[in-house]
C-alpha cells in the first residue's frame, strides 16, 4: 500500500510540475509575440492575453501548488480552468498569430 501512495503521489506532483509548465510557457510565448499581430490574427490584444494567462497562472499555481510534495494537478476547478486558457492560447491563438507575424 506504501508503494501506491508514493506512486500516486510522486504522479501527481510531476502532472502539477507539467502544468505548471504548460501555463509558464503560454505566458511566455504570448509576451514574446509582437503586439501588432494580435488584431491582425482577430483575436483578442496582446496586454489581454497576458492578463489572463497571468491571472490564470497565479491563480492556478497558488490552487495546485506544483512544488509541493503532496501537489495534485486536479486540485480543484482552478487548475483546470487555467490549464484550459493555456490550451485555446496555444492551441488557437498562438498558430494564427504565428502566422501573420511570420512564423516568429
Amino acid at each position: 500500500m506504501y508503494l501506491v501512495d508514493q506512486l500516486f503521489r510522486w504522479t501527481n506532483q510531476v502532472l502539477a510540475i507539467g502544468e505548471f509548465a504548460l501555463w509558464v510557457w503560454a505566458f511566455a510565448d504570448c509576451a514574446t509575440r509582437k503586439s501588432a499581430a494580435f488584431p491582425a490574427a482577430d483575436k483578442l490584444t496582446k496586454p489581454a492575453w497576458l492578463a489572463i494567462l497571468a491571472i490564470a497562472t497565479l491563480f492556478g499555481y497558488l490552487t495546485a501548488r506544483p512544488f509541493d510534495v503532496f501537489a495534485s494537478p486536479a486540485n480543484g476547478v482552478v487548475p483546470l480552468v487555467a490549464t484550459i486558457v493555456a490550451g485555446v492560447y496555444l492551441a488557437d491563438v498562438r498558430p494564427a498569430v504565428r502566422e501573420i507575424s511570420g512564423g516568429r
